[in-house]
């Protein structure tokens, strides 16, 4: 096992790796920006470097004073954490040409499935159905005019080196698509360091299904069942819950088998998810993979009783994978809601700032995953994601309620969250009832039936 592991991330997923290393017994370092000084994961870790100033081009994105802090801190793994230098395979093998383990897969399979044109294609060879999209990358808009054509709108620019929402944009006409690949383009570059992007045909009101890929170095993978993604907002994930309402024992069967296919072709290890979309007739579709842990992998572990990134640790130090994730099976059912620093009463604006008063929900069932507290202010460079808030019950209706509960007891005064937004969703009937798709937040929020209520705070600050 490792003796000393350093997070290349920030925020509540390097505090989430920072417990898993405590409980295997492994010394932590992490790594931060200037803005960073005062965030939770740099109190909690055995050891913290600065690495440079706010701006992630000059900090977290940046592999050369990265690979300096591992050096100083003589590490021997490195885990990535999501997004930043996540899916990056460049990161990977200078990692392993300083023989320090990356808490991830090997490079070559990063190369294959971490850039999304490369992946459709290997899709497309395992016998994977994928959507209609170009063969490869789009370089110039007027390539991209010309693919859309051939396609038909609408269409969606992706960026080939991410994920996360981020570098990815709709077009609905010519004129649309023009501003969209730029943005697209520049949005990828931000997040990624990369603005390479590729279209595919925009499937209308699907499902987002992702199936969770485990696999060690000597072979053996298994998927830990489904995760409904659909509750979206400009393509970004706001809800999650394991299982999906809209599966059937069958069809999660053949998902299943397909993704489990997928990953064994491209000799896949570490964890990893497979995307689908889903149509309304209920056919599937390769999206992408995320070689990576996901934002969400908090309610595959309460379903299936099992630590996904301890495991991801102890498949990188050679383990196999364990017993209890080769024979998990689905106990309860999960829900996630994403907790970000954002006005949902002014568009969804991103509210950086100080947070005056934190308290966060308990009880049976409830599971809160933060760096936040009283006192910690939102820096306004990163992602506006301060909390995930987790519940799980025995049935989808006791995971709901129990999530209401949770988010009435949720207070966080001095900057605005969408803990509102969370709270009417929980009370829609429609999606009470899992009758949503991609599509629905927007539909809702477009026709003003999206109702947002606030509470007096009554406990003394």
């Amino acid at each position: 096992m490792f003796e000393k592991v350093l997070i290349a991330n920030r925020g509540e997923i390097a505090l989430r790796v920072i417990r898993a290393c405590k409980e295997l017994g492994i010394r932590t370092l992490a790594i931060y920006s200037e803005a960073d000084v005062d965030s939770l994961h740099v109190q909690l870790a055995d050891e913290s470097i600065c690495i440079g100033a706010a701006p992630s081009l000059e900090s977290y994105l940046r592999i050369d004073r990265i690979m300096s802090a591992a050096e100083i801190g003589d590490v021997d793994a490195i885990h990535p954490g999501y997004g930043f230098l996540a899916e990056n395979s460049h990161f990977v093998e200078v990692c392993e040409s300083c023989n320090i383990k990356f808490i991830g897969p090997p490079s070559h399979a990063m190369q294959t499935m971490g850039d999304k044109n490369a992946a459709r294609a290997a899709a497309r060879k395992a016998g994977v159905p994928i959507t209609p999209g170009s063969d490869g990358i789009v370089e110039t808009e007027e390539d991209a005019m010309k693919i859309a054509k051939k396609l038909g709108y609408p269409v969606m620019i992706k960026a080939a080196a991410g994920g996360g929402g981020r570098g990815m944009r709709a077009a609905h006409n010519e004129p649309s698509l023009q501003s969209a690949f730029h943005s697209a383009r520049h949005e990828a570059q931000k997040a990624f360091g990369n603005d390479q992007v590729y279209l595919e045909k925009l499937i209308v009101n699907p499902r987002h299904i992702e199936f969770q890929i485990m696999a060690d170095s000597r072979g053996h993978i298994v998927h830990l069942g489904e995760r409904d993604c659909s509750i979206q907002r400009r393509n970004q994930k706001v809800i999650e819950e394991c299982p999906s309402p809209l599966m059937s024992p069958g069809l999660r069967k053949k998902m299943g088998n397909a993704a489990v296919k997928l990953a064994k072709s491209v000799g896949y290890e570490n964890a990893g998810t497979i995307e689908f979309l889903l149509d309304q007739d209920k056919h599937f579709y390769f999206m992408e993979m995320n070689t990576r842990i996901q934002v969400e992998h908090t309610i595959t572990e309460e379903v299936y009783g099992c630590d996904l990134v301890k495991e991801q640790i102890r498949i990188a130090a050679g383990q196999s994978l364990s017993p209890n994730i080769v024979r998990a099976v689905p106990r309860l059912h999960a829900m996630e809601c994403r907790i970000n620093a954002e006005d949902p009463a002014n568009d969804f604006q991103p509210t950086p700032g100080r947070v005056d008063f934190y308290y966060a929900p308990g009880g049976r069932g409830v599971r809160v995953d933060s760096h936040v507290y009283t006192g910690y202010t939102v820096p306004p460079y990163y992602d506006s994601l301060i909390a995930k808030l987790i519940t799980v019950g025995s049935t989808r209706v006791n995971a709901i309620d129990r999530m209401r509960r949770a988010l009435d007891e949720y207070y966080i005064t001095g900057i605005k969250t969408t803990v509102p937004f969370h709270a009417a969703m929980m009370r829609n009937g429609d999606f009470r009832d899992g009758n949503y798709d991609t599509g629905f937040i927007d539909r809702l929020v477009s026709a003003g039936k999206l109702t947002l209520s606030s509470r007096p705070l009554r406990l003394h600050e």
